[in-house]
């Protein structure tokens, strides 16, 4: 009993630890790159002129530009979203990034499966792969992968490699992987379509309560995993 207390307790001191860095980075962050960032702003008519001069060509290198972010699995997503929203608005930057992660993660899923456990294994670890294998292989592994998809601070591009090596349907794979990330990928586009009209108060609110959603998805994404895996023991 006292061990598992323990365990709790420095559970809790990690987690406030964790929050504060998170805090630190962002105010780092905020203060480094203010001055791009402003820079950035003072030319965004530039900016959006040339992308709608470019026309086709843009679309098309800003979906490249997404199918990358899925296949390489190490770039923030979160970074080509808001920049998607920012240069095409909500709507059609959320149509973009869709095709270009139907495009990617169909390119790291057959990939995974032709080439198995050796390429997924260089980017994830042996412990670490078997977890997650466990999760979404046997029953009810359709709701664990809209699960995992769905909650946020979780490697997605890395589950796509992981889904390969299982027996899914590809295309229902895709479809619940789709789903999963909408919600996410909708709010990126929205704040970054904000951030390009200035629109500040809200981008304020929107980025608040997106921190306290990821936070909180974070903090309880092991007992949500654990629900999970309940779940599926007794399917």
């Amino acid at each position: 009993m006292v061990e598992i207390e323990g365990k709790q307790k420095l559970k809790i001191i990690l987690n406030i630890i964790a929050l504060m860095l998170l805090i630190g980075a962002i105010v780092y962050l905020s203060i480094r790159y203010t001055p791009q960032a402003a820079e950035l702003f003072a030319r965004r008519d530039e900016l959006k002129e040339a992308v709608e001069n470019e026309g086709l060509y843009a679309i098309a290198a800003f979906i490249c530009v997404q199918v990358f972010q899925v296949v390489v699995a190490a770039v923030p997503g979160e970074l080509v979203q808001l920049a998607g929203g920012y240069l095409f608005g909500t709507f059609w930057g959320a149509v973009f990034l869709v095709s270009g992660i139907i495009i990617g993660s169909l390119v790291a899923f057959f990939a995974a499966r032709l080439l198995g456990f050796r390429l997924v294994k260089t980017f994830v670890s042996a412990p670490k792969l078997a977890k997650l294998l466990r999760l979404v292989s046997g029953t009810k592994s359709e709701l664990v992968i809209f699960t995992l998809f769905l909650l946020p601070g979780l490697p997605k591009d890395v589950l796509t490699y992981i889904a390969g090596l299982t027996p899914v349907n590809p295309w229902r794979f895709l479809a619940l992987a789709i789903l999963g990330r909408l919600p996410a990928l909708v709010v990126s586009c929205y704040i970054g379509a904000s951030l390009e009209q200035e629109n500040l108060w809200a981008v304020v609110i929107v980025s608040a309560l997106s921190a306290v959603l990821i936070l909180g998805g974070w903090l309880y994404k092991d007992w949500i995993l654990e629900k999970v895996r309940m779940l599926k023991s007794e399917a």
